[in-house]
C-alpha cells in the first residue's frame, strides 16, 4: 500500500445537501439557517440542490435525517438547531438524544451529518454561536461529502485492480 494524502475540497459544486431545522427557539433556528444557506452558496451548492425542512424540535430531528439518508438523494446532511438550558432535567435528554440520533444515522447509512444543534446555557450564548455554526455545518457538510466521495471512488478503483 502507497501512502498518501487527500486535500480538503471545500467545493460544493454539484453536491445536493439536505438541510433539517427545528423550530424550537425560533429566532437562533433562522440565524443558523441563514448562516448555512449563505455559505452553502459561497461554497458553490446550487440552491436547486439543497432542500430544507423544518420540525418542531431538536428531538424530531433524526427521524427526518433518516427519512432524507434513506432516499439516496442527498452527499451530505446538516442538522440545525438550538436546546437552551432550561430550570430542569429536559435540557439533558434532549441534548443528548438528539445528538445520539443525528450520530446514528450518519453511521447507519453511511452519509456525512453536520450537527449544528447548538447546546447552549442561555439565549446569549445560543446568538453568539448561531452565524459561525451555521457557516461550519456548510463547510463540515460539504468537506464531509466530498470526501465520502473520493473515499468511495478509491474503493472502486482498488475493486477495479483486482
Amino acid at each position: 500500500m502507497t501512502v498518501g494524502s487527500y486535500e480538503t475540497n471545500l467545493s460544493g459544486e454539484g453536491l445536493r445537501v439536505g438541510i433539517v431545522q427545528a423550530r424550537f427557539n425560533e429566532d437562533v433556528c433562522h440565524g443558523l439557517l441563514s448562516a448555512c444557506l449563505a455559505e452553502l452558496k459561497h461554497l458553490g451548492v446550487a440552491d436547486e440542490d439543497v432542500l430544507h425542512v423544518t420540525v418542531p424540535g431538536a428531538l424530531e430531528i433524526p427521524l427526518i435525517l433518516q427519512k432524507l439518508a434513506e432516499s439516496q438523494q442527498f452527499d451530505a446532511l446538516i442538522a440545525l438547531g438550538a436546546i437552551i438550558r432550561g430550570e430542569t432535567y429536559h435540557f439533558e435528554l434532549v441534548s443528548n438524544e438528539s445528538g445520539a440520533g443525528i450520530t446514528r444515522i450518519g453511521l447507519d447509512f453511511g452519509i456525512p451529518i453536520a450537527n449544528a444543534v447548538l447546546t447552549t446555557e442561555n439565549d446569549e450564548q445560543a446568538e453568539v454561536r448561531m452565524a459561525v455554526k451555521g457557516a461550519d455545518a456548510a463547510r463540515v457538510a460539504v468537506e464531509m461529502a466530498n470526501l465520502s466521495i473520493a473515499l468511495e471512488e478509491l474503493q472502486q478503483d482498488a475493486g477495479d485492480d483486482e
